[in-house]
């Protein structure tokens, strides 16, 4: 195919993108394990269990959604490669450009699919409870928090994902101490799930007169929403259900009523809080924030990669960090666990974190530790 460099390499890349899909599904025996789901339906028993029937119809819709996916990206890249071919033996420029065109935004699809192939967690499917502390520090700590949080609400709502807070606690100058967030979406939890640590914020202090440069710290913990398939008990003996005067940053629209809700789990010393404006939404709230957190707990103790901040308590300081964003002396944001690096600090704090992500889900699943992946 007498075509360009570029192009050539875009096919390349995305020929890759399409053995890679085919290797996570096990392409060879899917056809088979479509005809067993398909007998398995068919089974005029399948419903007398509700629960078992869904879940199979689940899995076998996402089997064929992702057979038809690798289908659709191979043919239309041999659509394409046909189209310049034909367009170079009728001397059609404008035929060849616009395939060339449409196998360039094939590429970025099929990377981006390939990713996405990679978020087969046990809970990766799931929707996200995402909470944000601020470290020490006083109100820059609490000014960092929101950066964060502002950095997170615009991650997800680029990716259409629908964003719920929680609860927040307001700084006493600027920023929030604290803020929890529901995020709902496909894949919310196994995108958001690398997020986990203390973020380390450097720069030139606003609130600085002397204009020195800070250091401040934050730190973020993800956890999935348990769906109804996964089962978490939790004894009523082991909790004290608290409720309080929920407060946020003033105004007319702050809740006065006594309607917030505080769960703490004591063999934990998980505590979650809810604040909307019904008392029983909270405690619903509340306990499935609860079972969230338990969960994530079981989870890291099957996974050969501990979340390091829930094995450490999360302290937001130095021994925790996963990630560094330099404003002053120069612009930097570095990950500390797979040494990627952006100079593009204002589009992360926008919110463009995908490639951040990325790097560290490739990382989990090759295998790698954090320690490999600094000394390479």
């Amino acid at each position: 195919m007498p075509v360009r460099a570029e192009i050539q390499n875009s096919v390349t890349k995305i020929e890759k993108s399409i053995e890679l899909l085919k290797q996570r599904l096990d392409w060879e025996t899917a056809p088979h394990r479509l005809e067993e789901f398909g007998a398995m339906i068919e089974d005029p028993t399948l419903w007398d269990d509700p629960e078992r029937a869904q879940k199979l119809m689940r899995e076998r819709q996402t089997l064929m959604d992702a057979v038809d996916l690798a289908k659709s990206i191979a043919q239309e890249l041999q659509d394409n490669i046909d189209m310049i071919e034909l367009g170079e033996m009728e001397d059609d420029q404008e035929v060849v450009g616009e395939a060339e065109q449409a196998i360039l935004a094939l590429e970025t699809k099929a990377a981006e699919k390939e990713l996405e192939a990679l978020l087969d967690g046990e809970a990766d499917g799931n929707d996200t409870f995402l909470e944000i502390n601020s470290g020490a520090g006083g109100t820059e700590s609490c000014d960092w928090a929101a950066m964060l949080a502002r950095m997170y609400v615009r991650w997800a709502e680029k990716k259409g994902y629908k964003v719920e807070l929680q609860s927040e606690s307001a700084g006493e100058e600027a920023g929030i101490k604290s803020a929890a967030y529901k995020i709902s979406g496909h894949n919310a939890y196994g995108w958001l799930k690398s997020e986990s640590g203390v973020h380390r914020l450097v720069r030139i202090s606003p609130f600085d007169s002397a204009a020195k440069r800070h250091t401040s710290f934050t730190s973020v913990k993800v956890y999935p929403v348990v769906d109804d398939n996964i089962e978490i008990e939790v004894n009523p003996s082991d909790i004290r259900i608290d409720t309080y005067r929920s407060s946020g940053a003033g105004g007319q629209h702050v809740n006065t009523t006594d309607s917030a809700v505080r769960i703490t789990h004591a063999p934990t010393g998980i505590v979650v809080t809810s604040s909307e404006k019904s008392q029983h939404q909270n405690r619903d709230i509340a306990m499935k924030a609860l079972k969230s957190r338990l969960y994530q707990i079981e989870l890291d103790k099957r996974s050969a990669m501990v979340n390091e901040v829930h094995e450490n308590a999360g302290d937001a300081g130095w021994g925790n960090q996963i990630r560094s964003y330099v404003l002053q002396p120069y612009q930097m944001v570095k990950d500390l666990r797979t040494n990627f690096e952006t100079s593009d600090t204002k589009g992360v704090l926008d919110g463009d974190l995908d490639g951040l992500m990325a790097a560290t889900l490739a990382q989990n699943v090759s295998g790698k530790s954090r320690a490999d992946a600094q000394g390479e």
